[in-house]
């Protein structure tokens, strides 16, 4: 797989809210990030609600042969437009259903149920095993090939490989939000794909002399250094940037070079940046904290 994915979320209309102005330009992008080697797309039934696996159902189904899809359950908007947890188990199942008559598949290569677990999203009131039990039986059927959880705590995967093997976990993680590090060594531990969303730090990332010295160097930008330094941090990451952007998704993808030219040394200055030892999975870094708060205010 390659390891530079491509996060659809931005594909759905202002605040990810119902379909783009330009539906064409958003199904180009998708298939021009397959035909530049991108092999996998990170969605959820809640972007749009449902616009965004439309689009990737129609750009790209038939999917070609090693495009994995991983969409995301158990989350939901509001009337308002406001990020809710959907996760009893007869919602997540119609999730489920809705995302493969969206995407246009008989199966889903992998489906997450989105949980609250590493941040400020509230509390769910239904057990773990409840909803997560539903993608179990789904597995079994055959609908789903793999699970995922998004917004694990530590606790939470150990709870659900009780139940089922878990393939890949979805948790904030940058530069400078390292709150999933926790759930990443677990992961690394037991070969789980880590893929970190806002893996930009939500454009927070100007004036670091840390990053801006190895992208002077190298001819790069300082995002391509922050994702060539998620890259570098551990084997078992894969990022997911989105853009709407030709020129960006190029770019995006040209982090897995700058990935393989940093230093070891300017690898260490940027995990520096943040003691890591000290991070908190609920307790997200305060670059998140105000894109959390402008995506809610957007909403409301």
């Amino acid at each position: 797989m390659n390891r530079v994915g491509y996060g659809a979320m931005r594909l759905a209309g202002p605040n990810v809210w119902g379909p783009p102005d330009d539906p064409e330009s958003a199904r180009r992008v998708l298939r021009l990030a397959v035909e530049l080697g991108v092999t996998f797309f990170d969605t959820a039934n809640a972007y749009g609600p449902r616009t965004v696996n439309r689009l990737i159902g129609e750009a790209l189904r038939p999917f070609p042969e090693g495009v994995i899809v991983g969409n995301k359950v158990g989350a939901g908007r509001g009337p308002d437009g406001s990020w809710i947890i959907t996760d009893h188990p007869d919602t997540v199942r119609r999730q489920v259903h809705e995302a493969l008559a969206d995407l246009g598949t008989e199966t889903s290569e992998l489906t997450y149920l989105r949980l609250g677990g590493d941040g400020p999203a509230p509390r769910s009131d239904v057990p773990l095993e409840d909803s997560l039990g539903v993608l179990v039986e789904l597995r079994d059927q055959g609908l789903i090939r793999r699970i995922g959880l998004s917004g694990a705590s530590p606790q939470m995967l150990a709870r659900a490989q009780k139940m089922t093997p878990i393939a890949a976990v979805q948790n904030r993680f940058n530069l400078l939000d390292r709150s999933g590090v926790q759930v990443l060594a677990d992961c690394e531990a037991q070969d789980i794909m880590f893929v970190p969303y806002f893996p930009l730090a939500s454009g927070q990332l100007a004036g670091y002399d840390e990053l801006t010295g190895p992208a002077q160097r190298l001819g790069a930008t300082p995002a391509q250094v922050a994702l060539a330094w998620l890259l570098r941090r551990s084997p078992a990451m894969v990022v997911i940037p989105g853009t709407t952007n030709p020129d960006h998704l190029r770019a995006n993808i040209a982090a897995s070079e700058v990935a393989e030219n940093l230093t070891d040394a300017e690898v260490a200055r940027l995990t520096g940046l943040v003691d890591e030892s000290k991070a908190v999975i609920d307790q997200p870094h305060q670059s998140t904290l105000d894109a959390l708060s402008s995506l809610a205010e957007s909403h409301g």
